[in-house]
């Protein structure tokens, strides 16, 4: 990001610079990055800590697959956080100015990988979940639960983790003066698949899908108006339908630039040459961490019972963590009881009585 000299512990340095270093790209933006990721940071930890708070009262109380799924995205939202702005822009670039062991950068890279793929592939789970709860709901009542999503998540992240560890030998883009390497192109080609091209394609599929369906719906219910009872109404586009479309939505465009870009590194020209080239990366990855701090606000958009549980996490009010059931009066048995065990005496002594009455003197 910022025009410092390559400098990794080998061990050696030399004493003036090499012609690579004269040719190498100069950041533009100066330490205009820094302040973005700061700022950044400073905002999207706190907001995605009370998006947790609050997916989690409403997981207890709803026992709804669809918030465990949200609460995954932003788990995986503040590891991104941690590792690729923290770690990654801020303490490496930033203030060590990548003077550190190399076994630390590349174990740094791997996590960094990791966290950014369970950050999008969290998603994909909520969105077959969405698919499968408009185009099949039968099959949705089956399968859809609380534990089966938490295992389905505990998956996601642990074939995430293991995603990660291939980019422990991720070249550094912004410092590495020789043109990329076949290692280079199938780590690259395999990144931009893993983070853009499969789980936008997944996206593009379920959401036309869902649209198709729900487009769909109305006409066969008008349809069938004539050959039946009356129907019910056409069903509208969900709230969470909704908020689903947004968020996918938003990923494929803040992800675009930088996929763009690093396809244009490989085969056009390098970052570390080309100082255009350099630009368009840096502002791309800005855009694209963007990503992992919106979903806040998306959420407080769209969904009402999200705005309430914020709000209660805000107001320091304990909200209920069950559903809500109309529970019986404590004292409905008791006096039940009480009424029937009167009740039972005064036919037992008009018995009695009506007995003696009919007994000879």
């Amino acid at each position: 990001m910022i025009d410092w000299f390559n400098v990794t512990a080998s061990g050696y340095q030399e004493l003036g610079p090499k012609p690579e270093e004269l040719q190498r790209s100069k950041c533009v933006l100066g330490f205009i990055p820094v302040i973005y990721y700061s700022i950044l940071l400073c905002v999207g930890v706190p907001v995605n800590i009370l998006t947790a708070v609050a997916l989690s009262r409403l997981a207890c109380r709803t026992k709804k697959a669809l918030y465990y799924y949200l609460l995954a995205v932003t788990g995986s939202d503040i590891l991104s956080q941690l590792f690729i702005i923290f770690v990654g822009f801020l303490l490496e670039t930033a203030v060590f100015h990548r003077d550190v062991p190399a076994l630390l950068l590349h174990s740094v890279s791997a996590a960094e990988f990791a966290a950014n793929h369970a950050s999008i592939w969290a998603t994909v789970p909520l969105t077959v979940d969405r698919y499968v709860a408009l185009c099949h709901p039968l099959l949705h009542r089956q399968i859809s639960y609380p534990a089966r999503a938490r295992r389905t998540i505990a998956a996601v992240l642990a074939l995430s983790l293991l995603s990660g560890v291939p980019f422990f030998w991720w070249s550094d883009m912004w410092r590495n003066s020789h043109p990329p390497t076949g290692l280079d192109a199938v780590l690259i080609w395999t990144h931009v698949t893993i983070i853009y091209f499969l789980p936008c394609g997944i996206f593009l599929v379920l959401n036309s899908l869902i649209i198709r369906t729900l487009r769909a719906r109305p006409r066969r219910q008008r349809s069938q108006e004539g050959r039946g009872p009356k129907s019910a109404p056409p069903r509208r586009l969900g709230k969470t339908t909704a908020m689903l479309l947004a968020i996918t939505s938003v990923f494929s465009v803040l992800w675009a630039p930088r996929t763009a870009v690093v396809i244009y590194h490989l085969y056009v020209s390098s970052v570390h040459r080309d100082w255009r080239v350099h630009l368009a990366y840096d502002l791309s990855n800005m855009l694209a961490m963007l990503n992992t701090a919106v979903n806040f606000f998306l959420y407080c958009f769209v969904s009402k019972p999200f705005r309430g549980a914020v709000r209660d996490v805000v107001l320091l009010r304990g909200g209920p963590l069950h559903p809500r059931h109309a529970a019986p009066h404590p004292e409905a048995p008791t006096s039940a009881s009480v009424s029937s065990l009167c009740s039972g005496n005064i036919k037992r002594s008009q018995r009695d009585s009506t007995a003696g009455a009919r007994k000879p003197l």
